[in-house]
């Protein structure tokens, strides 16, 4: 191994604490010539020298000069935005990475065209999930998705407006009510646009009573209008249904909303004995 091709691939290394080997080839590769060989030796080498850990096949973390690699935190956003091509950090994953989750989560969710296998790596479980299929058939899979840096790393997650449905969309994805509601309620602004916009690219009725609900509640502290809220409930389904379809808990039926919604919501009396 020469030295100027070490000095390279520490070069890369500084600047992708986590990496797949594809884009470490194509680094290799955009210095003019075929590193395949080099790209597997030089990786070899590395995780011996614990300058590298793998995380996955195909996916190696950089350890700080002076680290244990055995004890070295790799960031889990990072591990979850690359793991796969398409990769998008969402639902409440996305809530944490805007800093606006509750509480945090062992749990780091991404979507995906491909998504794999749930796995676990030092505490955290990984897990991806297919992209809405309403979405991929409208191929609008990339609305709302941003690049956001992350330690010098961009990373793709859902921007505040979608990660907002999405939460209400898939609250199986984003903890319990309490967790979910205190979330979004951290929220200080939304674009009402693109709100609606994304709810309706969803198509799913208790989704848009679900978020309807959620901004008449709220509509002081996000500056929700009358005419804001009428738009939704154009979406709303057409018999009574509950907030948590899964749940089917007792409540209280919002008429506007033809929402059956659990009373610690209505009172947000979170844990209390009924």
């Amino acid at each position: 191994m020469s030295k100027v091709t070490s000095m390279w691939a520490e070069d890369f290394f500084r600047k992708h604490p986590v990496f797949t080997v594809d884009e470490f080839g194509r680094y290799l590769s955009s210095r003019g010539q075929n590193w395949s060989r080099a790209k597997a030796n030089l990786l070899s080498y590395h995780k011996k020298t614990g300058h590298v850990v793998s995380i996955r096949r195909g996916l190696y973390a950089t350890v700080p000069r002076g680290s244990d690699p055995l004890q070295h935190q790799v960031d889990p956003f990072l591990v979850a935005a690359k793991l796969a091509e398409d990769a998008v950090l969402s639902y409440h994953t996305a809530l944490e990475f805007h800093g606006r989750a509750y509480s945090v989560q062992e749990y780091f969710t991404y979507t995906s065209a491909h998504p794999l296998a749930p796995f676990t790596h030092r505490g955290h479980v990984f897990r991806g999930v297919h992209f809405p299929q309403k979405l991929s058939r409208k191929k609008e899979e990339q609305f709302g998705v941003v690049e956001a840096d992350r330690s010098g790393t961009s990373a793709r997650v859902t921007n505040l407006e979608r990660t907002f449905v999405d939460t209400l969309h898939r609250p199986d994805l984003s903890g319990s009510w309490e967790e979910i509601w205190r979330s979004l309620e951290s929220i200080q602004f939304l674009d009402l646009e693109q709100v609606l916009r994304y709810t309706q690219l969803l198509g799913n009725a208790t989704t848009a009573a679900r978020v309807g609900f959620f901004l008449e509640v709220h509509a002081d502290s996000l500056m929700v209008k009358e005419k804001d809220l009428a738009a939704f409930e154009r979406l709303r389904p057409k018999h009574p249904t509950y907030l948590d379809r899964s749940q089917r808990q007792a409540g209280r039926l919002v008429a506007r909303w033809n929402l059956m919604v659990p009373r610690e919501v209505l009172e947000r009396s979170w844990g209390a004995t009924l």
